[in-house]
């Protein structure tokens, strides 16, 4: 079984949200060469990236690789414990799909990177 730390060497895109990698992938042309995430050029570009899933009874932490033409999870894990309360108190009960902040954020950059 794959644990997160197996995921070190991945060039992560830390700053990707879900609502970009839909221009990035989905949109294409909607997004301009000099913007943070410039426009795809073929199917060879992906991104991988985390994404905090409410839509269950609890959140879920996945790592996505995403390209023009497929979403893959690479790995997911329900968001552990020590970053729930928090995560629940800032996140109101909202359901969806969302970029880890804060604590999550930086929990998740010192599993992969040793640091925050």
């Amino acid at each position: 079984m794959a644990e997160l730390k197996d995921f070190a060497t991945l060039d992560i895109s830390w700053d990707l949200t879900p609502e970009h990698a839909v221009t990035m992938y989905l949109e294409w042309g909607n997004n301009d060469w000099h913007s943070e995430y410039p426009p795809v050029r073929s199917k060879e570009d992906y991104s991988n990236y985390f994404v905090v899933d409410t839509w269950g009874e609890e959140p879920v932490i996945r790592l996505v690789r995403r390209n023009s033409e497929h979403v893959e999870d690479l790995f997911v894990m329900p968001m552990p414990e020590a970053l729930r309360a928090e995560f629940e108190r800032q996140n109101a009960g909202l359901k969806g799909i969302s970029a880890p902040q804060g604590a999550v954020k930086e929990w998740l950059r010192e599993q992969l990177l040793g640091r925050s």
